[in-house]
Protein backbone atom coordinates (compact mmCIF):
# COMPACT_ATOMS: atom_id res chain seq x y z
CA UNK A 1 0.00 0.00 0.00
CA UNK A 2 1.68 3.47 -0.81
CA UNK A 3 1.73 5.21 2.31
CA UNK A 4 1.62 9.02 0.53
CA UNK A 5 -1.32 7.91 -1.96
CA UNK A 6 -3.51 10.91 -0.36
CA UNK A 7 -0.93 13.48 -1.59
CA UNK A 8 -1.58 12.22 -5.28
CA UNK A 9 -5.03 14.58 -5.69
CA UNK A 10 -4.91 17.69 -7.30
CA UNK A 11 -5.84 21.10 -5.17
CA UNK A 12 -6.03 24.88 -5.36
CA UNK A 13 -5.55 27.76 -2.73
CA UNK A 14 -6.48 30.81 -1.44
CA UNK A 15 -4.18 32.94 0.82
CA UNK A 16 -5.66 36.24 1.99
CA UNK A 17 -3.22 38.74 3.68
CA UNK A 18 -2.31 42.58 4.21
CA UNK A 19 0.57 44.50 4.70
CA UNK A 20 1.74 44.98 1.53
CA UNK A 21 -0.85 46.44 -2.07
CA UNK A 22 -1.79 44.11 -4.49
CA UNK A 23 0.61 45.85 -6.90
CA UNK A 24 3.59 44.69 -4.86
CA UNK A 25 2.43 41.40 -3.55
CA UNK A 26 1.61 40.80 -7.55
CA UNK A 27 5.49 41.94 -8.27
CA UNK A 28 6.58 38.95 -5.67
CA UNK A 29 4.51 36.46 -7.69
CA UNK A 30 5.87 37.35 -10.91
CA UNK A 31 9.43 37.30 -9.82
CA UNK A 32 9.08 34.60 -8.17
CA UNK A 33 8.17 32.84 -11.03
CA UNK A 34 9.68 34.48 -13.53
CA UNK A 35 6.48 34.71 -14.84
CA UNK A 36 3.92 37.94 -17.14
CA UNK A 37 2.03 39.74 -15.49
CA UNK A 38 -1.04 41.53 -16.40
CA UNK A 39 -4.24 43.27 -14.94
CA UNK A 40 -7.68 43.39 -15.09
CA UNK A 41 -9.48 46.74 -13.49
CA UNK A 42 -12.75 46.65 -12.02
CA UNK A 43 -14.96 45.46 -8.64
CA UNK A 44 -11.77 43.11 -8.32
CA UNK A 45 -8.66 44.50 -9.66
CA UNK A 46 -7.73 41.11 -10.27
CA UNK A 47 -3.80 40.70 -11.11
CA UNK A 48 -2.84 37.58 -13.21
CA UNK A 49 0.59 36.08 -13.13
CA UNK A 50 1.12 33.77 -15.93
CA UNK A 51 4.09 31.16 -15.41
CA UNK A 52 6.33 29.29 -17.78
CA UNK A 53 3.96 26.00 -17.51
CA UNK A 54 1.02 28.07 -18.74
CA UNK A 55 -0.78 28.32 -15.53
CA UNK A 56 -2.14 31.33 -14.03
CA UNK A 57 -1.71 32.97 -10.41
CA UNK A 58 -3.77 35.49 -9.24
CA UNK A 59 -3.59 38.56 -6.44
CA UNK A 60 -7.27 39.77 -6.26
CA UNK A 61 -9.14 42.27 -3.86
CA UNK A 62 -11.17 40.64 -1.15
CA UNK A 63 -13.84 42.71 0.80
CA UNK A 64 -13.78 40.57 4.05
CA UNK A 65 -10.36 41.89 4.93
CA UNK A 66 -9.20 44.05 7.31
CA UNK A 67 -6.62 46.25 5.86
CA UNK A 68 -3.54 47.37 7.64
CA UNK A 69 0.19 48.37 7.17
CA UNK A 70 3.18 48.59 9.08
CA UNK A 71 3.76 52.43 9.65
CA UNK A 72 7.28 52.41 11.85
CA UNK A 73 6.86 49.16 13.29
CA UNK A 74 3.37 49.80 14.68
CA UNK A 75 0.41 48.22 12.13
CA UNK A 76 -2.21 50.96 11.10
CA UNK A 77 -5.12 50.60 9.27
CA UNK A 78 -4.82 50.90 5.94
CA UNK A 79 -7.02 51.40 2.39
CA UNK A 80 -8.29 49.07 0.08
CA UNK A 81 -4.97 48.20 -2.00
CA UNK A 82 -3.63 46.61 0.79
CA UNK A 83 -6.04 43.80 0.22
CA UNK A 84 -4.75 41.13 -1.29
CA UNK A 85 -5.45 37.74 -1.57
CA UNK A 86 -3.35 34.79 -3.43
CA UNK A 87 -5.25 31.85 -5.73
CA UNK A 88 -3.10 29.44 -7.05
CA UNK A 89 -3.86 27.54 -10.21
CA UNK A 90 -4.22 23.81 -9.66
CA UNK A 91 -1.64 22.32 -7.77
CA UNK A 92 0.26 18.79 -7.01
CA UNK A 93 1.61 18.26 -3.72
CA UNK A 94 5.06 16.58 -4.77
CA UNK A 95 5.54 19.38 -7.83
CA UNK A 96 4.36 22.18 -6.03
CA UNK A 97 4.07 22.40 -2.21
CA UNK A 98 8.29 23.97 -2.22
CA UNK A 99 7.76 26.81 -4.26
CA UNK A 100 4.17 27.31 -2.76
CA UNK A 101 5.97 27.36 0.46
CA UNK A 102 8.98 29.30 -1.24
CA UNK A 103 6.54 31.98 -2.47
CA UNK A 104 4.71 32.34 0.76
CA UNK A 105 7.76 33.17 2.42
CA UNK A 106 9.02 35.49 -0.24
CA UNK A 107 5.42 37.55 0.36
CA UNK A 108 6.10 37.80 3.98
CA UNK A 109 9.66 39.27 3.35
CA UNK A 110 7.63 41.51 1.28
CA UNK A 111 6.26 42.69 4.73
CA UNK A 112 2.87 40.88 4.26
CA UNK A 113 0.96 39.89 7.15
CA UNK A 114 -1.93 38.30 8.68
CA UNK A 115 -3.22 38.19 11.90
CA UNK A 116 -6.09 37.82 14.01
CA UNK A 117 -7.27 41.34 13.99
CA UNK A 118 -7.17 41.13 9.79
CA UNK A 119 -9.98 38.77 9.26
CA UNK A 120 -8.28 37.08 7.25
CA UNK A 121 -8.41 32.82 6.36
CA UNK A 122 -7.12 30.21 3.97
CA UNK A 123 -9.46 27.95 1.59
CA UNK A 124 -7.91 24.91 0.13
CA UNK A 125 -10.02 23.75 -2.58
CA UNK A 126 -9.99 20.07 -3.52
CA UNK A 127 -10.84 18.56 -6.52
CA UNK A 128 -13.99 17.13 -6.85
CA UNK A 129 -13.58 14.48 -9.64
CA UNK A 130 -13.37 11.38 -8.16
CA UNK A 131 -16.15 12.01 -5.89
CA UNK A 132 -19.13 10.25 -5.69
CA UNK A 133 -22.64 10.54 -3.58
CA UNK A 134 -21.30 8.22 -0.96
CA UNK A 135 -17.64 10.19 -0.25
CA UNK A 136 -19.67 13.79 -0.36
CA UNK A 137 -21.73 11.59 2.88
CA UNK A 138 -18.42 10.65 3.80
CA UNK A 139 -16.65 13.98 4.15
CA UNK A 140 -19.48 15.90 5.77
CA UNK A 141 -19.87 13.21 8.60
CA UNK A 142 -15.81 13.35 8.98
CA UNK A 143 -15.90 17.08 9.51
CA UNK A 144 -19.03 16.58 12.08
CA UNK A 145 -17.38 13.98 14.07
CA UNK A 146 -14.54 16.03 14.71
CA UNK A 147 -15.82 19.86 14.76
CA UNK A 148 -14.80 20.40 17.89
CA UNK A 149 -11.36 18.92 17.65
CA UNK A 150 -10.41 20.65 14.50
CA UNK A 151 -11.79 24.26 15.67
CA UNK A 152 -9.56 23.60 18.24
CA UNK A 153 -6.84 22.60 16.93
CA UNK A 154 -6.90 25.40 13.54
CA UNK A 155 -7.46 27.93 16.43
CA UNK A 156 -10.19 29.35 14.14
CA UNK A 157 -10.71 33.02 15.48
CA UNK A 158 -14.17 34.16 16.54
CA UNK A 159 -13.73 37.01 13.93
CA UNK A 160 -13.93 34.71 11.12
CA UNK A 161 -16.34 31.95 12.77
CA UNK A 162 -19.50 33.46 10.40
CA UNK A 163 -16.93 32.92 7.40
CA UNK A 164 -16.34 28.79 8.53
CA UNK A 165 -19.37 27.47 10.42
CA UNK A 166 -19.15 24.13 11.91
CA UNK A 167 -20.64 20.96 9.83
CA UNK A 168 -24.51 21.99 10.45
CA UNK A 169 -26.05 19.03 13.08
CA UNK A 170 -29.52 19.22 10.95
CA UNK A 171 -28.03 18.69 7.69
CA UNK A 172 -26.01 15.77 9.08
CA UNK A 173 -29.18 14.49 10.59
CA UNK A 174 -31.11 15.03 6.89
CA UNK A 175 -28.64 13.03 4.99
CA UNK A 176 -28.97 10.58 7.96
CA UNK A 177 -32.42 10.06 7.64
CA UNK A 178 -33.19 10.22 3.95
CA UNK A 179 -30.11 8.03 2.82
CA UNK A 180 -29.66 10.23 -0.44
CA UNK A 181 -28.23 8.24 -3.42
CA UNK A 182 -27.58 10.93 -5.85
CA UNK A 183 -25.62 14.08 -6.14
CA UNK A 184 -29.42 16.09 -6.53
CA UNK A 185 -30.10 14.50 -3.39
CA UNK A 186 -27.56 15.82 -1.73
CA UNK A 187 -28.06 19.02 -3.37
CA UNK A 188 -31.66 19.17 -2.71
CA UNK A 189 -30.73 18.63 1.62
CA UNK A 190 -27.51 21.12 0.82
CA UNK A 191 -29.61 24.27 -0.16
CA UNK A 192 -33.17 23.13 1.74
CA UNK A 193 -32.69 26.00 4.62
CA UNK A 194 -31.43 28.46 2.66
CA UNK A 195 -33.28 31.14 0.39
CA UNK A 196 -32.44 32.76 -3.50
CA UNK A 197 -31.26 30.58 -6.15
CA UNK A 198 -28.57 28.17 -5.77
CA UNK A 199 -26.75 29.35 -8.87
CA UNK A 200 -25.80 32.87 -7.01
CA UNK A 201 -21.63 32.80 -6.58
CA UNK A 202 -21.72 33.91 -3.00
CA UNK A 203 -24.26 31.87 -1.86
CA UNK A 204 -24.67 31.53 1.89
CA UNK A 205 -24.26 28.29 2.24
CA UNK A 206 -20.82 28.29 1.22
CA UNK A 207 -19.82 30.24 4.49
CA UNK A 208 -19.00 26.45 6.24
CA UNK A 209 -16.14 24.65 7.35
CA UNK A 210 -16.64 22.60 4.30
CA UNK A 211 -18.21 23.90 1.67
CA UNK A 212 -20.04 21.81 -1.26
CA UNK A 213 -21.63 24.88 -3.12
CA UNK A 214 -18.73 24.90 -4.77
CA UNK A 215 -18.81 21.38 -6.30
CA UNK A 216 -22.87 21.67 -7.06
CA UNK A 217 -22.05 25.18 -8.89
CA UNK A 218 -19.60 24.87 -11.77
CA UNK A 219 -16.63 25.20 -9.56
CA UNK A 220 -16.02 21.41 -9.25
CA UNK A 221 -14.08 21.06 -5.49
CA UNK A 222 -14.64 20.18 -1.96
CA UNK A 223 -13.82 23.38 -0.44
CA UNK A 224 -12.23 23.41 3.01
CA UNK A 225 -12.41 26.71 4.66
CA UNK A 226 -11.48 26.33 7.97
CA UNK A 227 -8.23 27.49 8.40
CA UNK A 228 -6.59 30.95 9.96
CA UNK A 229 -4.03 31.57 8.30
CA UNK A 230 -1.15 31.91 11.00
CA UNK A 231 0.95 35.09 9.47
CA UNK A 232 2.31 33.32 6.68
CA UNK A 233 3.64 30.65 8.22
CA UNK A 234 4.73 28.30 5.50
CA UNK A 235 4.95 24.96 7.72
CA UNK A 236 1.07 25.46 8.89
CA UNK A 237 0.23 26.19 5.64
CA UNK A 238 1.68 23.02 4.75
CA UNK A 239 0.29 21.12 7.27
CA UNK A 240 -3.40 22.22 6.49
CA UNK A 241 -2.78 21.23 3.00
CA UNK A 242 -1.52 17.82 4.25
CA UNK A 243 -4.56 17.79 6.45
CA UNK A 244 -6.97 19.08 3.55
CA UNK A 245 -5.98 16.04 1.41
CA UNK A 246 -5.94 13.32 4.13
CA UNK A 247 -9.15 14.25 5.31
CA UNK A 248 -10.32 14.16 1.01
CA UNK A 249 -8.78 10.22 0.43
CA UNK A 250 -10.16 9.32 3.56
CA UNK A 251 -13.61 10.28 2.37
CA UNK A 252 -12.94 9.28 -0.98
CA UNK A 253 -11.61 5.26 0.05
CA UNK A 254 -13.73 4.55 2.99
CA UNK A 255 -17.02 2.62 2.65
CA UNK A 256 -18.45 4.56 5.45
CA UNK A 257 -17.56 7.22 7.79
CA UNK A 258 -19.43 7.64 10.80
CA UNK A 259 -20.99 11.32 12.30
CA UNK A 260 -21.08 10.33 15.71
CA UNK A 261 -18.42 12.15 17.68
CA UNK A 262 -15.95 10.20 19.59
CA UNK A 263 -15.54 10.64 23.23
CA UNK A 264 -12.44 12.92 23.76
CA UNK A 265 -10.83 12.59 26.82
CA UNK A 266 -7.39 13.95 25.90
CA UNK A 267 -7.49 15.87 22.74
CA UNK A 268 -4.38 16.23 21.65
CA UNK A 269 -3.78 12.40 21.71
CA UNK A 270 -6.76 12.02 20.11
CA UNK A 271 -5.94 13.89 17.10
CA UNK A 272 -2.53 12.49 17.37
CA UNK A 273 -3.87 9.06 16.71
CA UNK A 274 -6.65 10.46 13.76
CA UNK A 275 -4.08 11.84 12.20
CA UNK A 276 -1.55 8.50 11.91
CA UNK A 277 -5.13 6.67 10.80
CA UNK A 278 -5.41 8.98 7.88
CA UNK A 279 -1.91 9.02 6.72
CA UNK A 280 -0.27 11.64 8.56
CA UNK A 281 2.54 9.37 10.14
CA UNK A 282 6.34 8.91 9.84
CA UNK A 283 9.32 11.46 9.60
CA UNK A 284 8.08 13.58 6.52
CA UNK A 285 4.37 14.63 8.55
CA UNK A 286 6.80 15.01 11.96
CA UNK A 287 6.39 18.86 11.80
CA UNK A 288 2.44 18.95 10.13
CA UNK A 289 1.80 16.78 13.89
CA UNK A 290 3.09 19.20 15.74
CA UNK A 291 1.63 22.08 14.40
CA UNK A 292 -1.90 20.08 13.86
CA UNK A 293 -1.68 19.16 17.84
CA UNK A 294 0.07 22.14 19.55
CA UNK A 295 -2.64 24.09 20.96
CA UNK A 296 -4.66 21.23 22.11
CA UNK A 297 -4.73 20.24 25.59
CA UNK A 298 -3.47 16.39 27.49
CA UNK A 299 -0.20 14.29 25.78
CA UNK A 300 -0.05 13.54 22.95
CA UNK A 301 1.46 10.12 24.19
CA UNK A 302 -0.92 8.92 26.59
CA UNK A 303 -4.74 8.53 26.44
CA UNK A 304 -5.18 8.99 29.97
CA UNK A 305 -3.47 10.70 32.61
CA UNK A 306 0.00 8.31 33.66
CA UNK A 307 -0.41 6.59 36.95
CA UNK A 308 1.57 7.82 39.71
Amino acid sequence: MNKRAFLKRNFGIEIEMTGITRVRAAEVVKEHFEGTLSRTYGQNDTHEIRTRDGRVWKITYDGSIRTQRRVAGRRTPAGKEYSVELVSPILTYDEDIESLQELIRKLRKARAFSTKDNCTGIHIHLDGADHTPRSLKNFVNIIHARNDLLYDSLQIERTRMYYCKKMDEKLVEKIKAQKPTTFKGIEDIWYEDYRGPRTRKYHDSRYSFANLHSFFNGVGTVELRGFNNPNLHAGKIRSYIVLALAMNHQALTQKNASSKKPQVENPKFAMRTWLNRIGLIGEEFKNCREHLVKHLEGSAAWRFRRAA
